[in-house]
């Protein structure tokens, strides 16, 4: 199955916003009023000139400190190289502003697994005269090097470790990291979920290198291993649970597949079938 990078994103950064700005734009951060923070729905827009339709990552309405006029930060996570995303930003800013009329903060953070030199403005410009500079700030995630986070009681720096600069050697190293990071932070249970789903979507450990860090983890100081270890089997059984059920669930489909089938060849017609069984009609029609 596909990843959806840009949902996991648009999840995490509106579940840690102003840990996000903290991380990684401290200038922006302290400015911002996060008593007066709402998600604006999502924006789709078509590009007649491509052909494509393209929706904005992430709308966040909000003032900044000390004054009564509302802004939007407009964050948007590109997982892909794409040579013409400054143009596409421009667009995206264009059309907001004429919708919304309020200040904005165009924001680009690059997540894919390359390094680039990204630009971070869009121009237009004759030899005589330079008609718009258009600029954004940006988040180039595979430059940051991931041991200058491990300090940060920052939950959005450690779901992007496993976005940034790190070599295969170290993906044990990564992983116990950033378990120590969550263990650290004593957060609840649904935001825990939600930082680990997000790494280990990125970050996914062999068997022999999830036995390496059961082994390093072993010779940790004797609290914090303990939190680590409670922390690796609870999940490792909550992922068997899911596991097992999921096989269950499969297993019943399975079977109704294959009632569904002998039923057709009994001459019962798919309308009955589907009543019976609960599959789609859809599906019982591919098992003609």
């Amino acid at each position: 199955m596909a990843v959806d990078h840009d949902r996991l994103f648009k999840e995490l950064i509106t579940t840690f916003f102003e840990e996000f700005l903290l991380l990684f734009f401290p200038h922006v951060h302290e400015h911002i009023d996060f008593q007066h923070v709402s998600f604006l729905s999502e924006e789709l827009f078509t590009d007649v000139t491509a052909g494509e339709k393209y929706r904005v990552d992430l709308l966040v309405e909000t003032k900044l400190k000390g004054e009564d006029s509302l802004i939007i930060v407009h964050i948007e996570n590109q997982s892909y190289v794409q040579p013409s995303f400054p143009e596409r930003m421009f667009i995206y800013f264009s059309r907001l502003f004429e919708k919304y009329r309020k200040q904005m903060l165009p924001i680009a953070v690059f997540s894919y697994d390359y390094l680039r030199n990204e630009p971070s403005s869009f121009t237009l410009q004759f030899p005589f005269f330079d008609v718009l500079q258009f600029r954004f700030l940006t988040v180039e995630l595979r430059k940051q090097n991931w041991r200058d986070y491990i300090r940060h009681d920052n939950p959005i720096a450690a779901a992007l470790l496993s976005k940034m600069g790190y070599t295969e050697s170290e993906r044990v190293e990564l992983k116990k990291q950033f378990l120590r990071m969550i263990v650290r932070m004593e957060l609840d249970e649904a935001k825990q979920r939600l930082l680990i789903g997000f790494f280990e979507t990125y970050v996914q450990l062999s068997d022999e290198e999830e036995q390496q860090l059961r082994n390093e983890v072993n010779e940790m100081e004797t609290k914090e291993k303990e939190q680590v270890l409670d922390l690796i089997i609870s999940y490792e059984k909550k992922a068997l649970e899911k596991g097992l059920k999921e096989g269950v669930e499969r297993g019943l489909q399975q079977e109704k597949r294959q009632i569904a089938k002998k039923m057709l060849e009994k001459g019962y017609d798919v309308q009955t079938i589907h009543e019976l069984t609960e599959l789609s009609v859809e599906e019982i029609e591919g098992l003609k």
